[in-house]
C-alpha cells in the first residue's frame, strides 16, 4: 500500500512539472494550435472547392464539315473548359500552347463522318503542356468528355441524314430521334453520403487529427529531451524515480492537455465552423484518445534517439511533413503504392483522420480495425521508448 501511496505520488508530481512547464510558455502552445487553425480559415475562405477551367482551342479542319463556332463547342465541353476560340490553323494552336496562353488543344479529324460512314473510327487528337500530372489527367478527363461530345454530334448529323430509316424498315416503330441515337443513356448522380461534401467540413476533423499528432509529437520530444541534456534525468535516478513513471508522468499530463485542446477544437469546428457531427461522441472522444496516446509514444520515441532539442524539433518537422504528404490529408492513400500504403499506415494521423472524417461526417465508420491499429502503434511506441529510456537512465 505504502509503495502504491508512493507511485501515485510522484506520478502527480510529475504531471504538475509537465503543466506547469506547458503554462510557463503559453506561446508556443498558441502557435501549435492557432497555426493550423489560422492556416484552415485562410484555406476555407479563399479556396473555392472550383477548378479554374482550362483555356482551349478547337482546330477544326475546313473539310471535317463540322460546326465552327465558339458557342457549339462551349455547350458541348460543359464548365470545366473554356473554349478560348475555333480555328483551322493546328500550328497557330501549338505556338499558343507552347506560349502558355493556351492549356489545352483539340484537334478534329478532317474526315469524320466520312470514316463513321464507312465503319471506321477516327482520332480527336488533345494537346496539353504540363508537368504537373494531376493537371494532365484532368484535361484528358475533359477533353474526353469533349471528344464525345463531339462524337455524339457526328452521329446526330449521319442520323439525321437517313431520318426515318427505322419506320421505313418497320411501318409500326416511331422513329427514334438522332439525339437518342447518339447517347441512348444518360447520367444522373447522387450522393448517399449523410452529409453533403463542402471543403471545411472534409478537411475540419483533417486537420484536427494533424493538430493533435504534431501536439503531442512536438512537446513530448522538447520536453523528455530538455530534461535528458539538462541533467533531470539523473535527479530523477537519484530520486529515486523510475523510467517506466517518467513515461506515465508525461503521457498522463500530455493527454489532459491534449484532451482539452481536442474538446475546444471540436467544439469550435461545429459551433464556428458548422461542421456536423452526426457520430457518437464517445467514439469520436476515443478516436481523439487514441490519437493521443500514439502520438505522444512516437514523441517519446523521437526524444529517445534524439541528442538535443534541435534534433528532437528537426525530426518532429519531418514527421509532420510525412503526414501530410501521405496520410490522406492531401492525396488519397489508395493512389500510393503497397510499400508507401504501409509507411503510412504507421502515421496515427492517418488513422485519425479516417476515423474522424467518418464519425463526424458519416455517423460512424466501417474501418474499426483503424481503433486496434492505432492500440497497436501506442503499445509498440511507447515499449520502445520505455527500453530506451531505461536503459539511458542505467547508464546515467
Amino acid at each position: 500500500m505504502r509503495v502504491l501511496t508512493t507511485t501515485i505520488l510522484r506520478l502527480l508530481a510529475l504531471v504538475g512539472k509537465e503543466l506547469v512547464e506547458v503554462v510557463r510558455r503559453p506561446g508556443a502552445l498558441l502557435s501549435l494550435v492557432l497555426g493550423p487553425f489560422i492556416i484552415m480559415a485562410v484555406f476555407g475562405l479563399g479556396y473555392s472547392g472550383e477548378r479554374r477551367p482550362l483555356e482551349t482551342v478547337v482546330v477544326i479542319p475546313p473539310s471535317s464539315g463540322l460546326p465552327a463556332d465558339v458557342q457549339t463547342y462551349q455547350a458541348l465541353a460543359g464548365g470545366g473548359l473554356h473554349i478560348q476560340g475555333v480555328t483551322d490553323d493546328a500550328d497557330a494552336a501549338r505556338n499558343g500552347l507552347a506560349a502558355g496562353t493556351t492549356d489545352v488543344v483539340v484537334i478534329a479529324p478532317p474526315d469524320a463522318e466520312a470514316q463513321f460512314r464507312a465503319g471506321k473510327q477516327s482520332v480527336i487528337g488533345v494537346l496539353v503542356n504540363t508537368v504537373d500530372p494531376i493537371r494532365a489527367n484532368y484535361a484528358g478527363f475533359l477533353a474526353n468528355n469533349l471528344a464525345n461530345a463531339v462524337n455524339q454530334t457526328i452521329i446526330q448529323r449521319a442520323v439525321q441524314e437517313t431520318e426515318g430509316f427505322i419506320a421505313a424498315s418497320d411501318p409500326n416503330a416511331a422513329a427514334i430521334p438522332p439525339e437518342v441515337v447518339a447517347a441512348p443513356t444518360r447520367a444522373e448522380l447522387e450522393n448517399t453520403a449523410p452529409s453533403e461534401p463542402q471543403v471545411l467540413a472534409y478537411f475540419g476533423p483533417a486537420v484536427l487529427a494533424l493538430i493533435l499528432q504534431h501536439l503531442a509529437v512536438t512537446l513530448v520530444a522538447l520536453a523528455l529531451v530538455r530534461e535528458r541534456t539538462s541533467g533531470v534525468l539523473e535527479l530523477f535516478r537519484v530520486a529515486p524515480v523510475n523510467a517506466w513513471e517518467v513515461i506515465a508522468g508525461k503521457v498522463l499530463s500530455y493527454m489532459m492537455i491534449g484532451g482539452l485542446i481536442a474538446a475546444a477544437t471540436v467544439g469550435l469546428l461545429i459551433g464556428v465552423f458548422k461542421i456536423p457531427m452526426l457520430g457518437d461522441p464517445t467514439a469520436l472522444a476515443t478516436a481523439i484518445a487514441l490519437v493521443l496516446l500514439a502520438s505522444l509514444g512516437i514523441g517519446l520515441l523521437i526524444a529517445v534517439i534524439s541528442d538535443s532539442e534541435r534534433q528532437a524539433v528537426q525530426l518532429s518537422l519531418l514527421l509532420l511533413l510525412a503526414s501530410v504528404f501521405f496520410s490522406g490529408f492531401v492525396l488519397a492513400i489508395s493512389e500510393f503504392t503497397a510499400p508507401v500504403r504501409v509507411l503510412a499506415y504507421l502515421l496515427p494521423v492517418t488513422h485519425g483522420i479516417r476515423l474522424m472524417q467518418d464519425i463526424m461526417l458519416r455517423g460512424g465508420t466501417t474501418e474499426n480495425w483503424e481503433f486496434a491499429a492505432l492500440m497497436g502503434i501506442a503499445v509498440v511506441t511507447l515499449a520502445v521508448s520505455w527500453f530506451g529510456l531505461r536503459r539511458g537512465m542505467t547508464r546515467a
